[in-house]
């Protein structure tokens, strides 16, 4: 009783502000906010960028919440708009600052190590942008390999070779 109750409560959510609630579509964004602008300050390096390109994402949201037809297809529409904005943000070039205003990476660690957290940050930086978003997609949003490919609308085998060159160039350079 109690989760049919929590799956009908987003239901209703996104019901509620497909109709035009306007309270209904702000819960979306709060319940989704922290999801696309750690896509996109991990993607573009640069918080202003970021907080920009997911108040785009919600605005297309918003235009398109006809679309969207439950709870977990908003997610990966989600997903998929904020991961395809960043890529095409790097694309027409636009200016990036330093990680360090992105905050930490998600790092499943008991202690904390601030100069290989900023090493790592900065290496991760400097990764092609796509790289990161793949692994910002696995790592972060803790997405399968196939659902990263769902996600980006790219075959399988692509994610892999970014994920695995990604990987790779961090453990290299990680090592200097």
């Amino acid at each position: 009783m109690i989760e049919a109750l929590a799956t009908l409560d987003p239901l209703r959510t996104l019901a509620r502000a497909e109709s035009g609630d306007e309270a209904a579509f702000a819960e979306l964004v709060r319940e989704h906010e922290a999801m696309v602008y750690g896509i996109a300050i991990h993607s573009l390096r640069d918080a202003s960028a970021a907080e920009d390109l997911a108040q785009e994402v919600f605005l297309q949201l918003y235009r398109n919440l006809s679309r969207i037809e439950s709870p977990s297809h908003l997610i990966h529409w989600l997903r998929r708009v904020t991961s395809n904005r960043c890529i095409d943000a790097s694309r027409r070039g636009r200016k990036h600052v330093a990680l360090d205003s992105a905050g930490a990476l998600h790092v499943a660690s008991r202690e904390r190590d601030v100069l290989a957290q900023r090493k790592l940050q900065t290496i991760f930086g400097d990764l092609p942008v796509k790289q990161r978003v793949i692994l910002t997609l696995r790592f972060q949003e803790e997405l399968e390999l196939p659902q990263i490919a769902s996600t980006l609308s790219i075959p399988l085998n692509t994610v892999k070779s970014h994920l695995r060159r990604g990987l790779e160039k961090l453990r290299r350079r990680f090592e200097q």
